[in-house]
């Protein structure tokens, strides 16, 4: 396993603790047009009082969204430092977990039966075999009736050109919303909706019409198939 991860895994821990120490808590946490539109559209989709996990919570920004709504949150990362920010940006009012989401034994060592687990730039940090075994993990914890989140980022976004710029040291691998789709079909998930977000940074920014091409993110809600 460990030499599995270390030919597939693009952004090594270090790389992770090295950009949470440059990208503090108060950039983090700020809301940016994008992080606007991902909390709107979760609004149609979140319950009152649910079990979320924030899977690669980063700077803790959806972990304190979740928690101010009343939410149970749980902030789940392997960088340290990503969990000294969200600890400081949630005032440690979530249940910090320092976990390996590919281990043999994440499910075991792991709560289940969350009613959502979210990722906002997960997925894109792992290679293909890696990003199928997250999801089948994510759905192992998952309750009957749960909801799996997940955002990437789109790899015909404008975005992509200006990205290693502000995330020096982290590679990625960009989706197309074909190939996100067809990852959540191999792990036996049914897509409830998808699409793509921030078109433009901008208050009016046409997602209907090109979100699923020039998104900065796509997304897919799926469900366990029945």
């Amino acid at each position: 396993m460990a030499q599995d991860r270390s030919n597939n895994i693009l952004a090594r821990e270090q790389d992770w603790n090295k950009y949470w120490r440059m990208d503090n808590v108060r950039r983090g946490g700020q809301l940016s047009w994008s992080k606007k539109r991902i909390v709107f559209l979760l609004q149609s989709f979140l319950g009152r009082k649910q079990k979320i996990l924030d899977a690669g919570c980063g700077s803790g920004f959806f972990s304190k969204h979740f928690y101010d709504l009343g939410h149970r949150v749980c902030s789940l990362d392997y960088s340290q430092e990503a969990l000294k920010s969200t600890q400081q940006l949630t005032n440690n009012k979530t249940h910090l977990i320092c976990k390996d989401m590919l281990a043999d034994d994440f499910c075991a060592t792991m709560d289940s039966d969350y009613d959502v687990i979210f990722s906002d730039g997960l997925l894109e940090h792992f290679g293909c075999s890696q990003q199928q075994r997250i999801l089948g993990h994510f759905s192992q914890i998952l309750s009957e009736k749960g909801m799996i989140v997940t955002f990437v980022p789109n790899k015909w976004s404008p975005w992509q050109l200006i990205r290693p710029f502000y995330m020096p040291g982290i590679k990625e691998s960009p989706f197309v919303l074909s190939g996100l789709l067809r990852l959540h079909f191999k792990c036996n998930l049914l897509i409830i909706q998808s699409g793509g977000v921030n078109v433009l940074p901008f208050r009016f920014s046409p997602e209907k019409i090109f979100g699923q091409y020039f998104g900065m993110l796509l997304y897919a809600i799926a469900r366990k198939k029945t």
